[in-house]
């Protein structure tokens, strides 16, 4: 009996993996249109459906820090027609304001692919007392509070950059959310904040032109196209490592086939060399690989900012 129940969820996943899909998919996107993440996951969209022969459909779900179109997909049917393109808000979110998330990013969804990593860049305007992230350490000590640093909003990757650099370097440093790192960036470089940190195609155009300086990116290498600028272990801010990352996620109790599916479609794609040029242009390395890597990303991820929103005794609800 135990062999024949074997066989026929066998049968049952292979007849699912070789119909799926039949119908047009959705790609919920909790972030808005025209946002860097946004343009990666239509990106992503367009290769998919090239693949699958079948539309996949970008859908903006907003608001709550991406919490909304976040808790849409944990809530859809586990079918391979609802998906979610997971970055950085989907840990930091859940793991420092987990009321206003109110979602598990582990127990609620099922990894489906890790397309890319990348750091952020530590910059400050050219007005700012200080180009690297020493002077900027030793400014900060000589001045606590009064050191500005703009983020994208309150719990978002770039705030815990700040805050687990502020734990590590034992620092006070004025945080100051927007709506977005555009206007984060237009304060910035109007003066009326010292530093921010970004992707680097965000912030590459203004350090090339002068208007801002690159003081360290937060990889544990340096970013070849920002060959001089240092890693922040390199500078001494031990401990401070963040990554901003891509990837796919379905709601849990997705049969593995259909994840099955969906990953390798996604390696097919990072292996064409379009892909690896665009991505690499947006200053991340791919990370190819099975479920697993993305699951082991979001937990390491997850549980790494929750150390940090307990041991910062962080109140951000």
């Amino acid at each position: 009996m135990h062999r024949l129940t074997s066989l026929l969820l066998i049968f049952v996943s292979a007849f699912a993996f070789a119909e799926y899909p039949d119908r047009p998919i959705k790609l919920i996107v909790p972030f808005a249109a025209g946002a860097g993440t946004d343009a990666v996951a239509r990106f992503t969209a367009q290769k998919l459906e090239e693949l699958l022969k079948q539309p996949v459909v970008v859908e903006n779900r907003v608001g709550a820090s991406g919490a909304i179109g976040t808790q849409a997909v944990a809530n859809a049917a586990p079918d391979g027609y609802t998906i979610l393109f997971v970055a950085s808000p989907f840990t930091t979110v859940a793991a420092t304001t987990p009321a206003t998330a109110n979602y598990d990013p582990i127990k609620q969804f099922t990894p489906v692919a890790l397309i890319a990593a990348g750091p952020l860049v530590w910059i400050a305007n050219a007005q700012a007392p200080f180009t690297s992230i020493r002077e900027m350490i030793a400014y900060a000590k000589a001045n606590p509070g009064k050191l500005t640093y703009g983020s994208a909003g309150t719990g978002g990757v770039n705030h815990l950059a700040l805050e687990l650099f502020m734990l590590k370097t034992g620092t006070d440093i004025l945080h100051v959310p927007y709506k977005g790192i555009a206007p984060a960036m237009t304060d910035l470089l109007g003066g009326s904040i010292m530093t921010l940190t970004g992707t680097i195609p965000a912030v590459l155009p203004y350090v090339k032109s002068g208007k801002a300086s690159a003081m360290a990116v937060t990889g544990d290498k340096r970013s070849p196209l920002m060959p001089d600028v240092p890693t922040m272990k390199e500078t001494g801010a031990n401990g401070t490592e963040v990554y901003n990352y891509w990837g796919l996620a379905a709601p849990i109790a997705t049969s593995p086939a259909i994840v099955q599916r969906l990953n390798a479609e996604v390696q097919k794609f990072l292996a064409q060399k379009d892909v690896q040029q665009r991505l690499i242009a947006d200053g991340v390395e791919l990370t190819p690989g099975g479920p697993e890597r993305l699951a082991a990303f979001i937990a390491n991820d997850y549980n790494a900012w929750k150390k940090l929103v307990a041991d910062a005794k962080l109140k951000l609800e």
